[in-house]
């Protein structure tokens, strides 16, 4: 059974095999994934959080999932990861990763803008486990 309900609303291919890895080892729920370019993410920012602007990725935890249900959505702006990507050079795929595991803690609960580090904690250790380029372990301790 897939655990990724996966919509690309881009032309750019986009490989999801090791974000249903990962999603697996946290939980047995649903995930929807929605990739989208950077107008629509906008559009989803300021309708959701009232700031009309692009933003790499949104998550939207869903309430009182049940055992076997839906975790949440989680959108992905293309063009951001791409920037970004190009950015600090390393792979879109590693991007989007990273910000696939951002958005799912989120989901599960973890919240940066208040706990004492351990959503921080908690992406280095699936970047370690996951094998991601180091560099994205040293960002996430930054940001």
């Amino acid at each position: 059974m897939k655990q990724i309900d996966f919509e690309n609303q881009t032309d750019i291919e986009i490989e999801i095999t090791n974000l249903e890895k990962i999603l697996s080892t946290l939980s047995p729920k649903i995930v929807e994934l929605i990739i989208v370019d950077n107008d629509t993410i906008a559009s989803i920012n300021s309708q959701h959080r009232e700031k009309n602007q692009p933003t790499d990725v949104l998550s939207f935890p869903l309430e009182d999932v049940g055992e076997m249900g839906m975790l949440g959505s989680i959108v992905i702006s293309i063009d951001k990861a791409i920037e970004k990507s190009n950015e600090l050079n390393h792979s879109l795929e590693d991007e989007v990763t990273l910000l696939f595991i951002h958005a799912l803690l989120h989901l599960l609960g973890y919240d940066h803008e208040v706990d004492s580090g351990q959503m921080r904690e908690a992406e280095k250790e699936l970047i370690e486990r996951f094998n991601l380029p180091s560099s994205l372990i040293i960002r996430t301790v930054k940001e």
